[in-house]
C-alpha cells in the first residue's frame, strides 16, 4: 500500500497530538493513591494536581475505586476527571488529620460562618481561572460535617470556589454533602450542568456571582435549599448575582440519600428549622448585594416548599422571569415574595427593593393552605410591579372565616419564610406593602371548603385581577 507525502504526514501529526495528549493526563495512582477507602489519598490527588498545573494544566484522572480524602487544593488550568466508579468519600478528622483550617474573615459577622470560609472543604480553590470537575463518578461527603463547625480541621463543605472564573462542574453525582455540597462565591462564567444531588443541607449556593448557566441538574435536599441565589458580604464589597438562568431542574425534599438510589422516602417530614422538608429553588437569604436577570424556567418541584424571592439584607432584587414551573406537594407557600427589613449589612446600608418580576405559567399540585402564597413588603419598603399569569393552584383548603380575621405580624427583622407569619387570613394570595401587582388567568382548586377571603391586601395600590376563578368558575 503506497502512502503519499500527505497521509504520511497526517499520521506522523496524529501520533504526536495523541501522544502529547496522554501527556496530558495525570493519574492519581501513578502518584501513590490507592483507591482502597482506607488509605488518605488527598496528599496524591494534590500532587498530581501540583504537577499538573506546573507543566501548565491537564486533567487529573480519578480511576475507580474509594479515594478516602482530606482537602483537595485545585489549581487553574485544571480538569478534574472522576472515572465512573471512582467515589472521593470526604473522611472523619481525627485528632492528628483534618481539612484546611478556615482562613480568617473580618467580614463574619454580615452572613453565616460557613458562607465566610472557604478553605475548610473538601475540594477548594480561590482565586482560579479554567477549572473543571466532570466525570460519572461520585463525591461523598461522608465525613463533612452538617453545621457550622468552627473546630479546626473540621470541613462542612464538598465543592468551595471564591473569587475564580471559567468553572465547568459536569455530570458528577454528589451525596451528603455537609452544609454546602457547592459553594460559590464571586465566581464568573459557572456552568453547572447534568449534577445529581443528594444532600444534607444545601445544595448549590451561588453568591455574588455572574453570568451563570445552572441546567438538567436534580437536587434533593430536605433539610434546606436546593438551589437558591445569594448575595452576601463575604467578600468585604456588596456584590449582584446577576444573567443566571436556571432550567431544566429538578428540585426535592426526599429523605436522604433516596433520591439518589431512585427510591424517593417519606419518612422524615421535618428541616432544622423545625418546619417541614425544604428543598426548593430560592433567591435570598443572605441579600446585602443585589439579584439582576435572572431566569428560571422548565423546572419541577416536589415534596419541598415553594418558589422564594427574598430580599432582606439592602439588596436590590430587580429582573427576574419565572417559566414553565410545575409543583407537585408543596409543604408552605407556592409562591413566597417578601421584601425584608433584617439588614445584616454594614452600618448605614439602606433598605433594599424588589421590583419587575414575571411569574407565568405555572402549576402547583396539593399545596398546603395555611400560608397561602405571600407577596409582602415592609412598611416604608414596598414590592412593585410584579406580574403573575397563567397559574393554576391546587390547595388543600380547610381553614375558617375566623381564621380569614387574622393579622399576621409584620416580623420586619425575622428571617425571612412564610412560617414566621403564622396563618394567612387570605385562601389564594396574602398582599400587604405592594404596588402595581397583576394577577391574570389565576384559577385556585381547593380539596377542603376554605372559608377564608380568595385575596388579601394591606398596604396595597393598583392591584389588577383578571380572569380569576375556582375550579373553573369566573370569580
Amino acid at each position: 500500500m503506497r502512502h503519499t507525502k500527505s497521509t504520511l504526514f497526517f499520521i506522523l501529526f496524529s501520533t504526536i497530538a495523541i501522544f502529547q495528549l496522554q501527556a496530558k493526563i495525570y493519574n492519581v495512582k501513578d502518584m501513590g493513591a490507592k483507591g482502597d477507602g482506607k488509605t488518605i489519598d488527598s496528599p496524591s490527588i494534590n500532587q498530581a494536581i501540583i504537577n499538573a498545573s506546573n507543566d501548565g494544566g491537564g486533567t487529573v484522572y480519578i480511576p475507580s475505586g474509594e479515594y478516602a480524602c482530606y482537602s483537595i487544593r485545585l489549581k487553574s488550568h485544571i480538569t478534574l476527571f472522576l472515572e465512573s466508579g471512582a467515589r472521593i468519600v470526604a473522611a472523619f478528622p481525627t485528632k492528628d488529620q483534618g481539612y484546611d483550617v478556615a482562613e480568617e474573615n473580618k467580614f463574619n459577622r454580615y452572613q453565616d460562618f460557613g458562607h465566610s470560609h472557604w478553605q475548610n472543604s473538601l475540594i477548594w480553590g480561590i482565586g482560579l481561572e479554567d477549572i473543571t470537575i466532570c466525570g460519572p463518578g461520585l463525591i461523598y461527603g461522608k465525613g463533612l460535617s452538617r453545621e457550622e463547625s468552627r473546630l479546626p480541621g473540621a470541613g462542612n463543605k464538598a465543592i468551595s470556589l471564591k473569587n475564580c472564573k471559567n468553572v465547568i462542574l459536569k455530570d458528577i453525582s454528589m451525596l451528603r454533602c455537609g452544609h454546602f455540597a457547592l459553594l460559590a462565591t464571586g465566581v464568573d462564567n459557572l456552568t453547572v450542568t447534568n449534577l445529581k444531588v443528594d444532600t444534607n443541607r444545601d445544595g448549590f449556593d451561588i453568591d455574588c456571582c455572574k453570568n451563570v448557566r445552572i441546567t438538567d441538574c436534580s437536587v434533593n435536599s430536605p433539610w434546606d435549599d436546593a438551589i437558591v441565589l445569594k448575595a452576601s458580604y463575604a467578600l468585604g464589597y456588596f456584590r449582584d448575582t446577576e444573567n443566571i438562568t436556571i432550567s431544566n431542574c429538578y428540585v426535592s425534599g426526599f429523605d436522604q440519600g433516596t433520591a439518589l438510589n431512585a427510591t424517593f422516602e417519606r419518612d422524615e417530614p421535618q428541616a432544622p428549622d423545625h418546619a417541614f422538608v425544604c428543598g426548593r429553588i430560592k433567591l435570598g437569604t443572605e441579600s446585602s448585594g443585589g439579584f439582576k436577570n435572572i431566569a428560571i424556567s422548565n423546572c419541577i418541584f416536589e415534596r419541598c416548599r415553594g418558589l422564594a424571592l427574598e430580599s432582606v439584607d439592602g439588596g436590590q432584587l430587580e429582573d427576574v422571569v419565572v417559566n414553565n414551573i410545575t409543583m407537585r406537594n408543596i409543604v408552605n407557600s407556592p409562591i413566597f415574595l417578601r421584601l425584608g427589613a433584617r439588614m445584616r449589612s454594614p452600618e448605614g446600608t439602606p433598605k433594599g427593593s424588589m421590583k419587575r418580576i414575571r411569574i407565568s405559567n405555572v402549576n402547583v399540585y396539593n399545596a398546603d393552605s395555611q400560608y397561602s402564597s405571600i407577596i409582602s413588603g415592609v412598611p416604608g419598603s414596598i414590592i412593585e410591579d410584579v406580574s403573575l399569569s397563567n397559574i393554576h393552584i391546587y390547595y388543600k383548603g380547610g381553614y375558617t372565616t375566623e381564621d380569614g380575621k387574622i393579622i399576621p405580624p409584620e416580623q420586619e427583622k425575622i428571617y425571612p419564610d412564610p412560617l414566621m407569619f403564622g396563618t394567612i387570613p387570605a385562601s389564594g394570595f396574602y398582599i400587604r406593602h405592594a404596588k402595581n401587582i397583576s394577577f391574570d388567568n389565576i384559577d385556585f382548586h381547593y380539596e377542603k371548603p376554605d372559608g377564608r377571603p380568595l385575596f388579601v391586601t394591606d398596604d396595597a395600590q393598583m392591584i389588577e385581577y383578571n380572569r380569576i376563578s375556582i375550579d373553573g368558575i369566573k370569580q
